[in-house]
């Protein structure tokens, strides 16, 4: 399965819990309040609307892991389908998007400890001291040593915090219900129930942590080439921790919403303020138990996904090591562990250097969010471009309505990438294009330690690089209301020609696919070990 050296020992458990555990973290801690300071009431639509959108894309992906096992699959998927470029522009958006997030809930950690340690966040500024950022930084040593000895000690500490975070923000919900909410909150105050109007549930859904929250669904499939029966089970642990997700995470929109004192509501949402927004409404509640139990959760609930994320960056690394496309010592596994120990150092490192510049959550959000969910458009493409060169290949789970499931999905992710807006998109899509740069100057310049790109790769990856160049002229002719820069294209128009551009681009995306004979390797290798009884 091309997973030579990786130990296979994740069992579905261990799977739903990693999914589950990428999706529990400082979002449902945050979200709530930032989304509701943008859309209101309605924050409640975007979170629903969210869900479906993600469970939309996590059904794609459940055919693609089912079908291909592998770890750090988002950077092996586009290099089965269509070569050298499009799989490094997808590896390297993901390296962005996931070396981050470690430092996010690092943060998320300081922000709610420094109830206990006002020392580690500037209360005038809400942004991490000195102090704070060593704090923050030894907790990703704390991250790396987990992942470190190996797959299974990894697992084994995931599950039981992520079970703890479940317990915490069920616990929220149900005791927020019993302690007499504002129901009167969800229309009464400024700008009724559509506080922000229809765009302001779009941004709120980009940029306020709502599809951010969402996002870690798809640890299951980079973790795939580690489980002991994947193509049962990743399919399995990807539509569970969907759906629990979603369930969690609108009933908290909800009950926070009907939650907060009508009296901090006089000038409207956008104006609503807190340092800890669960524990803080807890408190005017008069649930002073439970505000201490909100704080300890609050610290364990992002320093798990902190370490679920840590996991990934490191398999994402490997597989692009894997590809060619960064040196190959960085997929070199450790017999006695399993872990590519090399990708997880420079994974660590990576983080530590996010950690430095961006010292507050919200700042971050934006740009993971834009750059994760513009790594899962490709997966729309590469299961219709596998549908076309291995019709006859062992789906264990096939996607029923696949031609219309998939060109929707891809609109989704374009759709949410744009609604992240100018400020984040220009810095996002020049980054993924100075990826590219430097690719094609160290691919032709040093190729025998990074694999040079063909004629065929390159042919077949100009829809992407394309793309990338449209999305960003979007994000700057479109409408303010949405975050574009320039408002030429005004809103809702602007959304209309997101879509028409977005299915342009999915069906040119299919089109330049091919089969590889990497794809042939792959699939021999799957079907040698099915047939041996090891899947």
């Amino acid at each position: 399965m091309n997973n030579k050296g990786l130990k296979r020992e994740l069992s579905l458990l261990d799977l739903t819990m990693a999914s589950l555990g990428g999706i529990i973290g400082s979002g449902w801690l945050f979200g709530a309040l930032y989304a509701a300071n943008v859309a209101g009431p309605s924050a409640i639509i975007a979170w629903v609307l969210g869900g479906v959108a993600v469970l939309l894309i996590g059904l794609v992906y459940a055919e693609l892991g089912s079908m291909l096992p592998e770890s750090g699959s988002i950077a092996r998927y586009p290099h089965y389908t269509h070569g050298h470029l499009t799989s490094f522009i997808m590896g390297w958006a993901a390296w962005i998007a996931y070396a981050s997030v470690p430092a996010i809930e690092a943060e998320g950690v300081m922000t709610y400890a420094s109830h206990w340690a006002p020392g580690l966040i500037n209360q005038t500024t809400k942004l991490l001291t000195p102090v704070g950022l060593i704090v923050a930084a030894l907790l990703m040593l704390v991250f790396f040593l987990i992942n470190y000895y190996g797959v299974r000690t990894f697992a084994k500490v995931n599950t039981v915090v992520t079970i703890v975070k479940f317990i915490m923000p069920t616990l929220t919900i149900i005791v927020f219900l019993f302690s007499g909410l504002h129901w009167i909150n969800l229309g009464h105050f400024k700008g009724g129930f559509m506080a922000g109007g229809t765009s302001g549930v779009l941004v709120a859904l980009a940029t306020s942590g709502v599809i951010f929250s969402y996002l870690g669904f798809r640890q299951a499939v980079d973790l795939a080439g580690e489980a002991k029966n994947p193509q049962r089970d990743v399919p399995r642990a990807l539509i569970i921790s969907i759906l629990i997700g979603v369930a969690l995470y609108v009933l908290l929109q909800l009950v926070f919403v009907a939650a907060v004192p009508g009296s901090l509501l006089a000038k409207g949402w956008a104006s609503l303020s807190y340092s800890a927004p669960f524990a803080d409404v807890a408190t005017s509640l008069n649930l002073g138990f439970f505000v201490t139990l909100l704080y300890a959760d609050a610290v364990l609930s992002p320093a798990g996904t902190g370490n679920v994320y840590l996991a990934s960056t490191t398999r994402v690394l490997y597989a692009l090591a894997k590809n060619g496309y960064f040196p190959r010592g960085l997929a070199k596994v450790d017999e006695r562990t399993g872990i590519p120990v090399g990708a997880l150092l420079v994974a660590f490192i990576l983080g530590l250097i996010f950690l430095l510049p961006f010292p507050s959550w919200q700042s971050l959000v934006g740009l993971v969010s834009s750059a994760t969910v513009f790594t899962y458009i490709i997966g729309p493409v590469s299961l219709a471009v596998l549908r076309k060169t291995t019709p006859n290949a062992h789906r264990p789970f096939t996607l029923g309505g696949a031609n219309i499931i998939a060109p929707l999905a891809f609109v989704i992710g374009a759709a949410i990438v744009y609604f992240t807006g100018w400020a984040t998109d220009s810095k996002l899509l020049i980054a993924i294009l100075v990826g590219i740069v430097l690719y094609a100057i160290f691919g032709f310049a040093t190729p025998d330690a990074i694999q040079k790109p063909d004629a065929k790769s390159i042919k077949s990856g100009l829809w992407m690089v394309v793309f990338l160049l449209v999305m960003l002229a979007l994000s700057y002719l479109g409408s303010t209301q949405l975050g574009g820069k320039s408002n030429i294209i005004h809103y809702p128009l602007d959304l209309i020609v997101v879509v028409v551009v977005a299915l342009v681009f999915f069906y040119w995306g299919v089109a330049s696919g091919y089969k590889t004979k990497d794809i042939d390797e792959a699939l021999e290798s799957i079907e040698e070990t099915r047939q041996a009884g090891s899947l």
